[in-house]
């Protein structure tokens, strides 16, 4: 039954951070303490209140960065790189993962609101570094974050998929809420899920539900 929801689907669309990586890697605990570290140099405040202000600003805006553009005029450029410069070793390849993401049918492509640079380096300590049809991260989204609608139209027009015909794999709920009013089947992948009109399905086992869409 569930691989017929997905029959029209010819676009795949994986968010990145907890999704192609399963949460216990706890590779986004390296990031929000250089995220706070940038915080705290670049606005002069001490860490419990860079690690106040970054948490702040991604419920407010949908990302630390859109926060720091917002309100303190930073370049995201520099910051990107500063907070994705990370030990990736903690990342393993999964090769069941890459064959099933592989297997498909019509494009598959990666969306995240961290920068595409950083997202080929998990996607190579992951294995899936040749899985993927395209790579796309906030900057091709102008900046603008998830779940912020008009990053995922730019990001859409860019790629030239149709959002009826396509599927959209994230792990922060809030951020298929957009996608289903676009139209995406929409999938919440994390170990909790979190009911919403929005969700079409919940999984805490990524290969496993890529499992019954292939075989």
């Amino acid at each position: 039954m569930i691989r017929q929801s997905f029959s029209h689907v010819r676009t795949w669309v994986f968010d990145l951070d907890n999704t192609l990586y399963p949460p216990s890697a706890r590779l986004f605990d390296q990031i929000e303490q250089r995220m706070t570290q940038y915080v705290m140099r670049e606005l002069g405040v001490p860490n419990t209140e860079a690690d106040r202000l970054r948490q702040h600003y991604w419920q407010l805006y949908g990302t630390t960065l859109a926060g720091l553009m917002a309100e303190h005029s930073v370049d995201p450029h520099a910051y990107l790189h500063e907070v994705h410069d990370i030990d990736f070793g903690v990342l393993s390849p999964d090769a069941t993962l890459a064959a099933r993401i592989s297997a498909l049918p019509g494009r598959r492509i990666v969306y995240t609101n961290g920068s595409a640079p950083y997202a080929e380096k998990v996607l190579a300590a992951r294995g899936l570094g040749e899985t993927f049809d395209a790579i796309y991260g906030v900057e091709h989204a102008g900046f603008r974050p998830k779940p912020d609608r008009a990053a995922f139209e730019t990001v859409f027009a860019v790629d030239g998929l149709d959002p009826t015909r396509a599927a959209m794999f994230e792990d922060d709920p809030r951020n298929l809420a957009a996608p289903h009013e676009m139209g995406l089947r929409t999938v919440h992948v994390a170990p909790e899920a979190a009911p919403a009109p929005y969700i079409h399905h919940h999984t805490d086992d990524l290969s496993g539900f890529l499992a019954r869409l292939i075989d």
